[in-house]
């Protein structure tokens, strides 16, 4: 008899531990910090692709931004709360501190669905500096939206293919703005292998102008075990506005050991519309890993155009430049 109880409390405990277990969930606190140093080779401050929105700005040392990611996870679904400060987070954000704040629901292991506000699934390179290979960024990155605020669902068909779609508030519309016009878009990736084509189609700012169009390749090829090719390729239109732009950036990342890699990033840019401009773009890259959290990046890029009206490259107090050279190096540390 005693065996018996024994036993019974025993299966009992379990049953109990074991629901316990299954009650529980997954909390983990990530993030990042960065800071960095500039200065260019021409009368007056401005290092383009330094900051988000006033990269003519950028002189001596900076701040990047401070990012911190809060994410809870039980069961099939989870959240997201990504809060990030600084100036180059200012004008990502679309809802103050907020660069994400989303949760997700897994319908089956191959089915997602996302709610709420999420970074953009356009482009190479992304806001968070930890993920760049960079420190400047692309103008093409500058172009593009930064943030989506709405649904998606991603399916992945197997572990090479990818489908996602998604229905948003139109990109540039913050939760200061409201989306009072009632402007969507949207959107949908194919991925295969590493390799995404993505589209968006609706509005953009608020202004009225729906037939605004993004198509964007993101993509890349390990061509040996040290050196990595990466494309990104994109084009912009709306014939209501007469606005859009196009060009192709490439990524270029030899790795010459564990903690250090060398890279070049050319980039050719056009914006089209009343103004047209072009620009092209030369960044060599020092990547080194100091130690395992931080992180040491040195930008020597060089910018042209023949389109003196680019004013990234303005001398606030003096004429504008044809071309600028500058050299940034930044820390970047995560945790």
């Amino acid at each position: 008899m005693k065996k018996i109880i024994f036993t019974l409390l025993l299966a009992t405990s379990l049953i109990v531990t074991g629901q316990e277990k299954e009650e529980k969930g997954t909390f983990s606190v990530s993030g990042t910090v960065d800071m960095y140093g500039t200065t260019n080779f021409v009368d007056g401050s401005g290092t383009p692709g330094i900051l988000i929105a006033n990269p003519q700005n950028a002189n001596g040392f900076g701040l990047g931004s401070a990012n911190t990611v809060f994410a809870y996870e039980k069961g099939k679904s989870g959240v997201v709360a990504d809060l990030a400060f600084g100036p180059k987070a200012d004008d990502a954000n679309l809802a103050g501190a907020i660069n994400q704040l989303y949760a997700y629901y897994n319908v089956s292991d191959k089915v997602t669905l996302t709610a709420g506000q999420f970074n953009t699934f356009l482009g190479y390179e992304v806001i968070n500096p930890m993920a760049n290979f960079n420190y400047t960024v692309s103008y093409l990155f500058n172009a593009g939206p930064f943030s989506h605020t709405g649904i998606k669902l991603d399916y992945a068909a197997s572990e090479d293919l990818s489908y996602m779609l998604a229905i948003t508030n139109s990109h540039a519309i913050s939760s200061a703005d409201g989306n009072v016009g009632g402007e969507m878009q949207f959107g949908a990736q194919v991925g295969y292998k590493g390799q995404y084509l993505n589209f968006i189609y609706g509005g953009v700012d608020g202004s009225g102008v729906t037939d605004n169009i993004f198509i964007d390749y993101t993509g890349g090829f390990d061509l040996s075990e040290t050196f990595f090719l990466g494309i990104n390729a994109a084009y912009s239109n709306s014939s209501d506005a007469d606005a859009g732009y196009q060009g192709v950036a490439l990524y270029l990342q030899q790795t010459l050991s564990d903690t250090f890699a060398l890279g070049l990033r050319p980039e050719f840019f056009q914006a089209n519309g009343a103004s047209d401009a072009s620009v092209t773009a030369f960044t060599l890259t020092a990547n080194a890993d100091l130690t395992s959290n931080l992180k040491l990046i040195t930008d020597l890029r060089f910018d042209s155009s023949d389109d003196a009206a680019i004013e990234v490259f303005n001398a606030t107090d003096g004429p504008l430049e044809k071309s600028v050279s500058a050299l940034t190096i930044a820390a970047v540390y995560s945790f």
